[in-house]
């Protein structure tokens, strides 16, 4: 499979970073464990609200080093690639609610790339549900390309949504037998219930 190169659009309206963001020792991942964890929790949800408001389902570290959310350049500091993957870590842990996943790691791999959950695939599935009943659309097949790309779902959230992660949202609607998909890789449809 290959890999999907996302870039960094341009927003509709600036991010406002939060207070945090302009507090230097924010940038610099504490010591002490509780202030560490407390820290920690910022940061996911800086990471989450800023992923949302540009709409990116998924960071490459080494990209987004770049852009503003780990690079404060009024203050002049920034992440280092091994302070965002703990930060990522944390956020693919228990701890950290599951709301990041490494992309295509395995034994000896590097942590490079990762889904960034600000909504979970469960979520992206119910969300789509959602709209089909919404739009009156059950019982009716619908193409792949429609649901992320069509003029009728133009607002929804899952307008643009990563074509990986809309198939692991629909394998869940399956699994739960709300959604059937059918056709080949290029050509699908899925059909909801």
């Amino acid at each position: 499979m290959a890999t999907t190169i996302h870039s960094f659009p341009t927003p509709s309206a600036t991010f406002d970073f939060p207070p945090s963001h302009s507090f230097p020792p924010f940038w610099t991942l504490q010591p002490t464990l509780s202030t560490r964890a407390a820290q920690l929790r910022k940061w996911a949800a800086l990471i989450l609200a800023y992923s949302q408001h540009e709409r990116l389902f998924s960071l490459t570290l080494a990209d987004a080093l770049q852009t503003p959310l780990f690079h404060n350049r009024t203050l002049h500091k920034r992440l280092t690639l091994g302070e965002a993957r703990q930060v990522i870590d944390w956020m693919c842990s228990k701890e950290g609610d599951w709301r990041a996943e490494w992309i295509g790691t395995g034994e000896g791999r590097s942590k490079e790339r990762a889904w960034i959950w600000w909504r979970g695939v469960e979520e992206w599935g119910e969300a789509i549900r959602e709209w089909v009943e919404a739009t009156g659309q059950r019982n009716t097949v619908l193409t792949l390309y429609e649901l992320t790309e069509g003029e009728s779902t133009v607002g929804q959230d899952f307008h643009g949504l990563d074509p990986e992660v809309l198939q692991r949202a629909l394998a869940g609607l399956v699994k739960r037998g709300k959604a059937q998909v059918f056709g080949s890789a290029d050509e699908q449809g899925v059909k909801f219930f």
